[in-house]
This record gives structure tokens, sequence and C-alpha cells, in this order.
């Protein structure tokens, strides 16, 4: 019993450096642990653990929902959140669907005896692997870009797998949570694989970052081989403009987090609705960031850029013709926005919004 890993060569670093990526053998849902478990305690059917399962997460739910903590001794915690922002202090809540969050954090002791325990098996760099080189929606023809109602071109080398092998697939996962294995799968082959993606949700609707892998055999008997693409897709968010006293504010230019890094508090438009991307560009003379609003063509036009240094407000205008007029933006992150950009994102994080006027 190991986990596996290996080492990668990051392509983005001068000199030259390497990373080190957990490759999981497959994915393991309930049915496989209920499984686990009756062959530990044959007492037990598998379908009677199963009831034990889902009435756990039923129990846990209810006290949660009474406003408890719970904690699962030796193994993890759960716990309520919120994220607010208050006028004064008798202000009422927000929504819950937009101010209440569910947290998970594992247990100290649980990671000291997992680490203990564990043992790392080094697979060979040369190994036979699908190797992702772009993902790209055709229809928008944007790299990275992640729609539901959009069509996937994924192009790379090895990447050719049987549709009627239970083992080998296409798969998309949120990096906070949610996996789908991919079935509308167009045309496979070597070069290229042609999907209209099926997107996982995730708890948080600023949690628009996902993983692309792909796990293929190369011989009838072989073991599968997954090649997971070094970069991450993102899907375009919702965003609505005023509309009431209280517009709701949208989360933007955030991974996994439980609160989102920058939030969109208002701005003007000329359209009931139009589509712009925001980036957030590392500025390495500055040290600082630059953010401003592009239209929907890589290389187009661009408002001005703003140079950001600090957690806080700012205001972005749109570029001439531009059915943005304004976007205001709040900041809450600065420091965790700054190394996401830099160490996740090779300097660029460019995310989609679909702008509409509230009614």
């Amino acid at each position: 019993m190991s986990i596996p890993y290996k080492v990668e060569e990051n392509l983005l670093t001068t000199p030259p450096s390497y990373s080190v990526r957990f490759m999981p053998r497959r994915s393991a849902g309930r049915e496989d642990i209920a499984a686990d478990i009756a062959m530990r305690h044959p007492n037990f059917s598998k379908k009677d653990i199963l009831t034990i399962l889902d009435t756990e997460d039923e129990v846990i739910a209810l006290r949660l929902l009474n406003g408890e903590q719970v904690t699962k001794e030796g193994c993890c915690t759960w716990f309520p959140s919120f994220t607010a922002r208050l006028e004064s202090p008798d202000a009422p809540l927000p929504p819950l669907d937009e101010c209440l969050h569910l947290n998970v954090r594992i247990s100290a002791p649980f990671i000291e005896d997992f680490r203990q325990n564990a043992q790392a098996e080094r697979l060979p760099m040369t190994e036979k692997l699908p190797i992702i080189s772009s993902a790209e929606d055709s229809v928008l023809g944007l790299r990275d870009v992640l729609r539901a109602d959009g069509m996937l071109r994924i192009t790379g080398n090895n990447l050719a797998f049987d549709r009627k092998d239970s083992a080998s697939h296409c798969l998309i996962e949120g990096t906070r949570s949610g996996s789908a294995v991919q079935s509308r799968v167009g045309s496979i082959s070597n070069s290229e694989i042609v999907l209209m993606p099926d997107v996982p949700s995730q708890p948080e609707p600023w949690n628009n970052e996902y993983r692309l892998s792909v796990t293929t055999r190369y011989t009838e008997n072989g073991s599968p081989r997954t090649g997971i693409y070094k970069r991450l897709l993102r899907s375009p968010l919702p965003v609505t403009i005023g509309g009431h006293p209280n517009p709701p504010e949208t989360g933007i230019l955030s991974s996994k987090e439980a609160s989102p890094l920058v939030t969109i508090t208002g701005g003007a438009l000329t359209a009931s609705a139009t589509r712009a991307r925001i980036q957030a560009v590392r500025n390495v003379q500055t040290g600082d960031l630059r953010l401003s609003l592009l239209d929907m063509e890589e290389g187009g036009k661009a408002g001005p850029e703003v140079a950001v240094s600090a957690s806080g407000p700012q205001t972005l205008s749109g570029w001439t013709g531009s059915a943005v007029t304004s976007l205001d933006l709040t900041i809450a992150d600065y420091d965790s926005l700054f190394a996401l950009v830099k160490n996740v994102y090779a300097g660029r994080l460019v995310d989609i919004l679909n702008l509409s006027a509230g009614a």
C-alpha cells in the first residue's frame, strides 16, 4: 500500500524547477467504503452499512441545523460559518444562501496518523501517460474556459480511450469538491477529444475552478494511466448589477476558498445583458497586481489597468464602446489573491462575467 506521485517539470520557472503531483490510482465512493467496512465486519451487510452511512449524514446535518459544531473524534469537525457585510449592528442578515457556509476541518491526530503510516511511491517520469496540451471552449475560442453549454476541445498526445472500459474516461473535478465523468463525448482520438462538458457543482458560486484529466489503458489488461492538465479550467460567473437597494455581491477571481477573495459590489451597464472578462496580472517590475476589463476575444480590447497593492475597494472602467461603463470591486484578501495569481496561474488569472442589469 503506497501513495503514488510523479515529479513534473515546471516549464514556467527559470531556472527550471520540479513539482510533485499526487497520482490517484482511482476514485473511491460511498459504495466502495461500504464494501470495505463489510469485509472488516462481516456481520453487517453492505446494504446495512450504506444505510448507516446515509443516516450518519442525516444526523450530522440535523445537529448542524440545530446550531451545533459536530466533531467526529480523531477524524474531523463540521461547523457553519457566516460571510456578510452589514451596514449597522442591528442590520438583518443577507439571505442565507448568500452568507451561510459549511466547513469541514480534518483533525491534527488524523493527519499525523496518516503521515506516519503513509509510504510514497515515485512513478517514472518516462511512463507513457495521456498528455493534455490545451483545453479550449471552441464556441468562444478561449482557452481554459469551461461551460455546460459550450464545446470543450482537448488536444494533446496519447489521449484515446475506450468508451466501453469503465476504468477509462475523461474527468472534470472541482478544486473544492464535486467531480463528473464526462458522458457527452463526441470524437476521441490520440490527439483530440471533443465533448460537451458536464460541469460538477461546487459549494459556492465563486468556486468556479476545475481540474481536467484523462484516464486510459494502453493494453487490454494494462493498468489505467491518468494524465492531468497542468492548467485549471474556470467557468463563467453570473453577475447582477443593481436592481434593488442591497444588490447581491458576487465573488470572483477566487479558488476553493469558503469566502471570495474579490467581490463585485456594483457598477453601471448600458445594456440589459453583456459579457466581459476581468483579469488580474502580476506586474513583475513593480511587484503588484494590475486589474482590467477585457472583451471576449483573446488579444482584443481592454479597459484601463488599475494598479492594486492592498485589500480594499477598486473601480474598473470598460474599454471604448463597451456596454460596461464601470465595475465596483472589493478586494477582501489581497495577499491570497496575489499568491493565487503568482503561484497557481503563472501570473495571469481571468474570469468570464455574464453581466445583467437587475430588475
